[in-house]
């Protein structure tokens, strides 16, 4: 398969996958979640679906274990909105640490910028 039409159903599924936590998920554990990326395997057999979680790391882990336990409930809703594809691949939930690594190094060059300006530093011509 073409890697342009991996893409897409990757793309698809993101999508469709993004709409049945947000709206349909009914299990008060599931906090706020976003799926930011879907890698799908060559073969359509595999697909790792990324999760950006917002909240405090038990919130984090109680939302990710939720979604895990609902994995079959979201591949048949893959299954009814993709009815064209012969196989739905099998999910496996990634929680997406991405987005708290950018606020890190947000952070960290905030504490860079704050340090210069109250200790700029001396040139060379002026020592």
């Amino acid at each position: 398969m073409s890697k342009q039409r991996l893409q897409q159903v990757a793309d698809t599924m993101q999508r469709i996958l993004g709409e049945v936590i947000q709206k349909e998920l009914k299990d008060p554990r599931v906090g706020f979640a976003t799926v930011t990326r879907v890698d799908v395997s060559a073969d359509l057999q595999h697909a790792k679906v990324y999760i950006s979680v917002m909240g405090t790391p038990e919130e984090r882990a109680a939302t990710m274990a939720a979604l895990n336990h609902a994995r079959g409930f979201l591949r048949k809703r893959l299954a009814d909105e993709m009815g064209y594809m012969r196989f739905i691949p099998e999910l496996r939930l990634i929680q997406d640490t991405s987005l708290d690594y950018s606020m890190h190094l947000d952070q960290v060059f905030r504490e860079i910028q704050h340090e210069r300006l109250v200790n700029p530093p001396k040139l060379d011509d002026e020592q």
